[in-house]
C-alpha cells in the first residue's frame, strides 16, 4: 500500500484534533473528487512499518483524540489487508482514541459479500472503526454547511451504537 500524505494536527476530518492518512488507490473516481491523484495506486510512498511507528508516535499527544483514514480509498481491499494489522496496533497502543475511516463505498456494500469492496478483512476493519463517513461524494448533492462530508448523500455513521442495534445508526448532523 502506499499513502500520498499523514497529516499530525487535522481539526477537518473528524471530532477534535486528530493524526490523518491518506491512503492510494481508488476505484469509485468520483466527478470532482477533491484529490484525484490519489486514484493511483502508487500515489505517494510505500506505507511500511516505519510509517505505522511514526503515525503511532502522533497518536501519543493527549490533546490528539484519534486517527482518521481517508484516501484515495481505504476500503480498496488490497488497503484493507494492509489497514487490518495496522488498526489492530493503534487499537492496542491508545484504546481511549477513536478511529475514523472514509469511504466511497456504502456500509451496506461493504459488508455485501461478494461486493467489489467485501474481502476477508472488511468485518475485522470495520469493528476496530469508531465512526465511518460512507458514500461517494456526488456533485449535484454537494452541500458545503455539512460537517466531514461533501454531499448530502453521505453519512456519518457512529459504528458502535450500529453494532449493538444491527442498524446503521447516524451521528447527530450538527451543522458547522
Amino acid at each position: 500500500m502506499y499513502y500520498g500524505e499523514i497529516k499530525d494536527c487535522d481539526i477537518a476530518n473528524g471530532e477534535g484534533v486528530r493524526v490523518t492518512l491518506f491512503v492510494s488507490g481508488c476505484t469509485n473516481h468520483c466527478e470532482h473528487c477533491f484529490q484525484p491523484q490519489t486514484w493511483a495506486f502508487d500515489y505517494g510512498q510505500p506505507f511500511t512499518e516505519e510509517t505505522e511507528d511514526h503515525i503511532l508516535s502522533l497518536l501519543s499527544p493527549s490533546h490528539i483524540n484519534g486517527l482518521t483514514l481517508l484516501g484515495g480509498e481505504p476500503f480498496e481491499p488490497e488497503n484493507q489487508r494492509v489497514l487490518l494489522p495496522f488498526l489492530q496496533k493503534v487499537r492496542a497502543a491508545y484504546p481511549e482514541k477513536n478511529i475514523w475511516a472514509f469511504s466511497g463505498f456504502t456500509y451496506e456494500e461493504l459488508l455485501a459479500e461478494g461486493s467489489y469492496a467485501h474481502c476477508e478483512a472488511t468485518e475485522g476493519l470495520l469493528s476496530l472503526l469508531d465512526v465511518l463517513v460512507d458514500g461517494r461524494f456526488v456533485e449535484s448533492l454537494k452541500d458545503i454547511s455539512l460537517r466531514f462530508r461533501g454531499s448530502s448523500n453521505q453519512r456519518l455513521i457512529d459504528l458502535n451504537a450500529t453494532r449493538k442495534t444491527g442498524v446503521p445508526v447516524l451521528l447527530p448532523d450538527r451543522r458547522g
